[in-house]
Order: C-alpha cells, then structure tokens, then sequence
C-alpha cells in the first residue's frame, strides 16, 4: 500500500502537506474525484483560508436552471477567493443515472466552470463526510441545490434553501460578507 499522501516514505510528515490541512476546515479535508474524471480534487487543498459555497446539484430539477446564475456567480467572485463547489445527487431522485449525462447537463447545457465533483449522497447515513457535517451544523438538503456559504475559517456556515435564488440580493450580501 502507498505511504498517504501527506507522509514520505520515510513516515515522517510532509510540511506542505501539514501547512495546506492545517489551514482548511477539517471537514473540507476530504477527496473526490471530479465529475466525470478521473482526476481527484483535494477541497482542502482547493478551500485553505477561502471562502465556500457549496451546492447539492440535480440535473432534472425544477432548480437546474439555477446552475446559469452559480456560474456568474462563481465568475464575479472568484478573483475575490470564493470557491463554488457542486455536488451532484440522486437523494431526491432527479439525477441522471449516467455521469456523464449529469456531466452534459452542467458543462454543456450550462456552461458551468466550478468545481464539479462526483455524484454523492447528501442527506441520511450515507451522506458524503462534508454533507454530515453541514447538516450537523446547519440543516441536512430538504431538497436540490441547497446552498451552504462558509467562512474563510470553516467556522461559520450558512444555508440556503432551494428557492433562495444565487442571484437575489440576500444571498449575494451573504457571499459579499464572506468575502
């Protein structure tokens, strides 16, 4: 088995790696691998001392559309720090079967440029690592595109439900405010 990815060979620990876990959430110190990739994302690596906003995504959703305004969204202020984070779901049945017809629907369809991960459970016991932590903090998705905004320190999360929209003035102060 390979040595973890933040320890040499030697067992002793990698100081890059210790800075980059030290300066993210703990919950947030998870990989996923991206959408339709093979390609693994590191949130801690991607999130440290950042901003987040992250979504439970669905592609056959009365809320899909809001895809088009997370993207403008992700474009005004990532200059600024905020990392947008998606994560595709099947909890409330409204996600492709196939990702890469999930993958389709937000690249394509939408244009999406965020981060993109692999579609996970959101909600219950099954619930990815970052998932049962925001429900433990907040609320757990009651349905899609459920928005989590968190402090740069990881400390303070704030949610919105589906029919908050991404580009309404309350959640637009909110992301302003994390900023």
């Amino acid at each position: 088995m390979a040595p973890a990815a933040n320890a040499t060979s030697s067992g002793s620990v990698d100081a890059s790696a210790s800075k980059s876990s030290a300066q993210c959430a703990p919950f947030l110190n998870h990989s996923f691998r991206k959408l339709h990739a093979k390609d693994q994302v590191d949130l801690c690596e991607l999130t440290a001392g950042k901003p987040v906003l992250v979504i439970n995504t669905a592609s056959n959703c009365g809320f899909t559309p809001q895809f088009k305004a997370l993207e403008a969204l992700h474009k005004e202020y990532k200059d600024q720090g905020l990392v947008v984070v998606g994560f595709p779901s099947d909890d409330f049945f409204q996600e492709e079967d196939d990702e890469k017809d999930t993958a389709e629907v937000c690249f394509v369809n939408y244009g999406v440029t965020f981060t993109m991960l692999q579609t996970s459970p959101v909600r219950g016991s099954d619930a990815n690592p970052v998932f049962k932590h925001l429900a433990d903090e907040t609320t757990a998705p009651k349905w899609n595109f459920y928005k989590y905004l968190i402090s740069k320190d990881g400390k303070q999360v704030k949610h919105f439900n589906s029919r908050v929209k991404p580009d309404e003035a309350e959640f637009i102060q909110a992301v302003q405010a994390v900023l």
